[in-house]
């Protein structure tokens, strides 16, 4: 069993992610690949798509959203995503048992203690039938059906059980943080796809790894939020391709998933806050180290920008009004930085184009405390 160092890793999961070249892709298809794109702050999918392809500009997003080809919705980790709507639909149903868990939590508990929760939903979607509610009127609607209640825990709880997707304009460009007042409708209304009936483990499972690939078991559950697959991996294993990681771990893959070179020269590139890449697996230091990883994306939060340099996590960067700072974690040599800055105008451009006031800093290293 072929054995894959960590550095080839990287350059794998940066041309799988197209974070080596940016791909001549139309948005749609790239936001396919990657299976579901995490959209908590509305502007990081935007982000995410703009440093991965050789073309985009913030309608092409935008139009998808509003078209319905691509949704926002709970659906990995039961956390905010988009997603196309015919990955949605097969998408949200084999992830349910983990958007489900919500329901377990005390935040919801004592709210829906006692009432039948198959009830709940029937009048949840009898309310949302041919509308877009905001998430309050819509909890406003069901209090008045369960007096006693809290109406917007009611809400979450609907949203939790059945499939319920954004309005567009909750996941428009222009938004750093997520959305106070999101409207949710029935997901086959605004997608005019009719959502699947049972759950499709070796899809997700084939889909993670031609994005992710090479990765254990435990990655893909990492990045779904599941538990349990290594049954169906474990039926699936002959039509898969397996190698280890420096330190014995093994690695699956799709049987034509190409491994990338280890000495692959990589760009520097700004990664939104939760990019795919840094979330797509348990052990990360395939892109970020370990030392990193806890000072920046604790526990399962990836929720910081983060810039890479020779393919690994090397600084954050944050944007005040039409001021970009990027922060490097350790020193940079000079053609480091002078790449950092290319990329940093060029983004810049982006987020704030023709802005007189535009400005792109890069500040001095924040190293870690001695």
């Amino acid at each position: 069993m072929s054995v894959i160092s960590t550095r080839a890793l990287n350059r794998t999961l940066l041309a799988r992610q197209h974070l080596d070249e940016r791909a001549p892709l139309a948005p749609l298809d790239a936001v396919e690949h990657l299976v579901a794109m995490q959209g908590q702050h509305p502007n990081s999918p935007y982000i995410g798509l703009w440093t991965r392809l050789a073309a985009f500009a913030h309608d092409d997003l935008a139009a998808l959203l509003r078209n319905g080809s691509v949704v926002r919705s709970l659906t990995l980790r039961r956390t905010v995503h988009l997603s196309s709507a015919a990955d949605y639909a097969w998408l949200r149903p084999t992830v349910q048992p983990v958007v489900a868990t919500a329901l377990k939590s005390p935040y919801y508990a004592a709210e829906i203690d006692g009432l039948d929760l198959d009830e709940l939903t029937r009048a949840g979607r009898a309310l949302l039938a041919g509308k877009t509610l905001t998430r309050k009127a819509f909890g406003k609607l069901l209090a008045e059906r369960y007096p006693g209640r809290h109406a917007g825990r009611l809400a979450d709880a609907v949203e939790a059980a059945t499939a319920l997707t954004h309005a567009p304009q909750n996941g428009a460009w222009g938004g750093w943080r997520h959305p106070s007042n999101v409207a949710v409708s029935l997901a086959e209304e605004q997608t005019g796809v009719p959502m699947r009936t049972g759950r499709d483990l070796e899809t997700l499972i084939r889909r993670y790894l031609a994005a992710f690939g090479p990765a254990t078991v435990m990655d893909v559950q990492a990045w779904s939020g599941l538990t349990k697959l290594r049954e169906p991996v474990e039926t699936m294993r002959r039509t898969l391709r397996t190698y280890r990681s420096e330190d014995g771990a093994e690695l699956l893959d799709l049987p034509d998933g190409a491994v990338a070179d280890a000495d692959r020269p990589a760009p520097v590139r700004f990664l939104p806050a939760f990019d795919n890449a840094l979330l797509g697996h348990r052990d990360r230091t395939r892109v970020i180290s370990d030392e990193d990883r806890k000072r920046f994306a604790t526990g399962a939060s990836g929720g910081i920008p983060m810039l890479l340099v020779d393919g690994f996590a090397a600084g954050t960067w944050t944007v005040a009004g039409a001021t970009l700072t990027a922060t490097p974690t350790r020193p940079l040599s000079d053609d480091d930085a002078a790449a950092v800055l290319d990329e940093g105008t060029r983004l810049l451009d982006f987020i704030a184009p023709g802005d007189p006031d535009a400005a792109f800093v890069l500040a001095d290293p924040l190293l870690p405390r001695e």
